[in-house]
């Protein structure tokens, strides 16, 4: 008998579109119908996102992105993630009066990096112009799309805030002054007028290269960062640490900077190679956590089973714990993932996982890293598991914490993309004047100690969570999945993978499986809270595994049924019979093919 799923698992040859809202999967899948290639679709879903989910990516954000390209034959990293601007050095914040960066406000904010990456993605891999990739976009923007009940919830949230502290905020998100309710049709004029200048001075060139380097230019050399750069000369706004900031951006530190293609950061595991981000990202973790895992019989183990959810807790709570000490931009450090993910290593970390739940952060000490070692676990210690630093002065008033969206695409070619853009969300930053977007609020992921590779410096990629997932089965690009959810991103899609590689599950019915992660150690959002032992898990595990995990000393939330997570998948088999699959969570995110 064949598993019940929430939906069919999308089937065909011609492609497939995945992404966590219904309104982008099927304007790539349009793009795919006119003769585009996957990247051609996962830039204009990408930007389509930023308008229907604009409380979980923007304009002003950032993207990874895991990328195979049939005509290069390799898998790429597009790193579309911008670094601290020279303005942004300890010191400065510090004088501030500042213990941690904000997890908003001005002064949270990196170089706006997504624009760039889908520009590159565009030129470099893609087929159509700027103005074929923007127009669904600029529709919606400027017809209105319907408002997601979480944006108008988010938004009703922030009403009072927004009038009082950031009026450029108000004016978009309250036009008319009043919150838009759910399914409401809502228009962004202002951001559609920013998109169509964008595609005029990208038209005034011929060529469509030519046509897509006019647009990087206008974004981050013309009218765009000249905007910018007005608005934070003199904005001075209300954050999170209760005080009101200057930013540091300029319109300098955006002119000099660009997106780049580099290798990904891989792991064999049985017949499969999952590729990710390098550890300016968190995807290691992902891979550290299957060399742990592979020491144990997983397949033989129930996939809804108590043995399943602590094997994988405990190996995560380990690979976690490394990420604290030694991921960062290496670029500005020396990042061991070598060491990390190596036999000898993980032999060794592998005998920690008893049969009991760990309440200590256990990251390992790596020659030569001793003193980072140190010196991390000390700043931890000050900082983690204590609730705001702050007087959380908007907590009470809404969830200003954003989110992420994410985007999966497989086409007839088999070209594959699987990207997590994130940033700039509506709760962020105040909307740039004349603009229609805000800033994002990456730089929350630094911190203000010296030495240490995840400290603020000008320059330096912040070490976030977005970490976007390739696999190839015997050597061939298969499987290109991920998920929103900050430090839960990989969480989830270890489950979804391993259930997937052993337990012979579908897209959609590995998907649909219960879901679980833990919020052990530190987080990477402002105010970097951790709770020890603590793990999540849907009440679809059912009674029996939730008590024998609390026997195990396991800190068990129950979270409801169909909860957690917010899975994509798409696949492509040697045949080249396609797969797609999105879960049913939130009920928004869509799979579609033929």
């Amino acid at each position: 008998m064949t598993d019940f799923t929430t939906r069919p698992e999308i089937l065909g040859t011609f492609g497939v579109v995945t992404s966590t809202h219904w309104i982008a999967s099927a304007v790539g899948m349009s793009i795919l119908e006119k003769g585009g290639n996957a990247f051609d679709a996962a830039v204009a879903t990408g930007f389509v996102l930023q308008i229907v989910e604009p409380h979980l990516c923007g304009p002003g954000g950032d993207m990874p992105a895991v990328i195979y390209s049939v005509k290069k034959d390799k898998v790429e990293v597009i790193c579309a993630q911008g670094p601290a601007p020279a303005g942004a050095t300890i010191d400065h914040y510090t004088a501030e009066g500042l213990k941690l960066i904000p997890g908003d406000g001005l002064l949270a904010t990196v170089i706006p990096g997504a624009f760039d990456g889908w520009m590159l993605m565009l030129r470099d891999y893609g087929t159509m112009s700027v103005r074929e990739v923007l127009e669904p976009a600029i529709y919606y923007a400027e017809q209105g799309h319907p408002v997601l009940p979480r944006v108008s919830a988010t938004i009703k949230g922030l009403q009072h805030f927004f009038e009082t502290e950031w009026p450029t905020s108000f004016e978009t998100w309250l036009p008319g002054g009043s919150a838009p309710e759910p399914h409401a049709n809502f228009k962004n004029p202002v951001l559609a007028d920013t998109w169509k200048r964008i595609v005029s001075e990208a038209e005034a060139k011929s060529g469509r290269d030519e046509q897509i380097e006019a647009a990087r230019d206008a974004f981050y050399r013309g009218f765009v960062a000249e905007a910018i750069e007005r608005y934070l000369k003199t904005a001075e706004v209300m954050d999170a640490s209760g005080s009101r900031h200057k930013g540091v951006l300029t319109a300098d530190d955006m002119a000099n900077w660009q997106a780049t293609v580099e290798a990904p950061q891989t792991y064999d595991y049985h017949d499969w190679t999952v590729a990710k981000t390098p550890a300016w990202g968190q995807g290691p973790v992902l891979l550290q956590s299957l060399a742990l895992l592979k020491g144990f019989d997983l397949a033989a183990m129930d996939p809804s089973g108590p043995d399943f959810v602590h094997h994988v807790v405990e190996a995560m709570k380990l690979a976690f714990a490394d990420r604290e000490v030694y991921y960062g931009d290496p670029e500005f450090a020396q990042i061991p993932t070598q060491s990390l993910l190596g036999d000898a290593y993980n032999d060794e970390r592998r005998k920690l996982i008893g049969a009991e739940a760990s309440f200590e952060l256990r990251p390992g000490v790596l020659p030569g890293y001793e003193h980072q070692h140190a010196l991390t676990m000390a700043m931890l210690s000050e900082f983690s598991g204590k609730g705001a630093v702050y007087e959380p002065t908007m907590a009470h008033l809404s969830e200003k914490k954003g989110d992420t969206v994410h985007i999966d695409v497989i086409d007839r070619w088999g070209n594959m993309v699987s990207t997590t853009p994130s940033g700039g969300w509506l709760q962020s930053s105040p909307v740039i004047p004349g603009l229609g977007f805000p800033l994002n609020s990456r730089a929350q992921m630094f911190w203000l100690k010296p030495g240490l590779p995840t400290s603020l410096e000008p320059g330096k990629r912040p070490r976030t969570t977005l970490t976007p997932s390739l696999a190839l089965y015997q050597g061939k690009p298969t499987l290109a999945f991920g998920t929103p959810g900050g430090d839960q991103q990989d969480q989830w899609q270890l489950p979804f993978f391993l259930r997937y590689a052993h337990h012979g599950k579908n897209l959609q019915a590995a998907i649909d499986m219960p879901l679980f992660h833990t919020t052990h150690f530190p987080g990477s959002f402002y105010p970097r809270t951790s709770e020890p032992g603590h793990i999540m898990v849907e009440a679809g595990f059912g009674d029996a595994t939730i008590a024998e995990l609390r026997r195990r000393g396991h800190q068990v939330t129950v979270a409801e049924n169909w909860s957690v997570g917010r899975l994509t998948a798409a696949r492509r088999d040697a045949d080249g019979l396609l797969r797609a699959a999105a879960t049913p969570r939130l009920m928004q995110a869509y799979a579609v093919g033929r």
